[in-house]
């Protein structure tokens, strides 16, 4: 396909009524261009991490009931599977499109992530963006925002990550719907490769890559 941005009507999939109605029109309007994303960065991650990154498109599949709130594209060292690594994720709700590094609760090594997160504390403090953002749920639209936080603060993240059994983080960026539009392609493009090469170090952190 030719993917030239997000849309209105990508965001609006959203609020649509019954899950096989907004099914259909997420896998009509959204999901090639996630798929097209996900083509595109796989290989830009894969140089970021040293690590080959296989593709994973949201299918919503274990859904019977509730329509999603969001969908996304997922990359992870795994052709099987994401949620129980590591992973990167692009996606959106119906308010904006999220960049995320993630580790979910899933994951059965969070534990020893989270320990050598707390371990680089002062390098991950330093080195995120201001304007970047912390979730501690991946199935809700709110965040934290990195200038917001001390280190402190930070660290209380990474023992939480360490200690609470469906504890989850993730780090990136968000960006409204309006300004999505506004980018179009190139600008996307762009601003996605950049957070990307802004928390592709957590992952190696979290692998303990060199």
């Amino acid at each position: 396909m030719a993917f030239k941005g997000f849309t209105n009507e990508d965001f609006d999939v959203f609020l649509i009524d019954g899950l096989e109605t907004r099914m259909a029109a997420l896998k009509e309007t959204v999901r090639p261009k996630l798929e097209y994303l996900g083509d595109y960065f796989a290989p830009i991650l894969s140089s970021l991490t040293s690590d080959e990154m296989f593709v994973h498109v949201a299918k919503h599949a274990r859904r019977t009931i509730n329509p999603p709130k969001d969908t996304w594209v997922a990359f992870s060292n795994n052709p099987r599977g994401y949620k129980m690594m590591p992973h990167f994720q692009i996606g959106l709700w119906n308010t904006h499109l999220f960049i995320w590094f993630a580790v979910i609760y899933e994951a059965p090594q969070k534990e020893v992530m989270a320990a050598r997160f707390s371990k680089k504390l002062s390098k991950i403090y330093r080195d995120i963006p201001m304007g970047f953002a912390w979730s501690i749920d991946h199935t809700k639209p709110d965040t934290i925002e990195q200038g917001k936080l001390s280190k402190d603060e930070l660290l209380s993240l990474f023992e939480r990550l360490q200690k609470v059994k469906k504890a989850e983080l993730l780090c990136g960026f968000t960006i409204d719907r309006e300004k999505v539009i506004q980018l179009g392609y190139d600008g996307l493009i762009q601003q996605i490769e950049e957070v990307f090469q802004k928390v592709a170090p957590l992952y190696k952190i979290s692998l303990n890559l060199k």
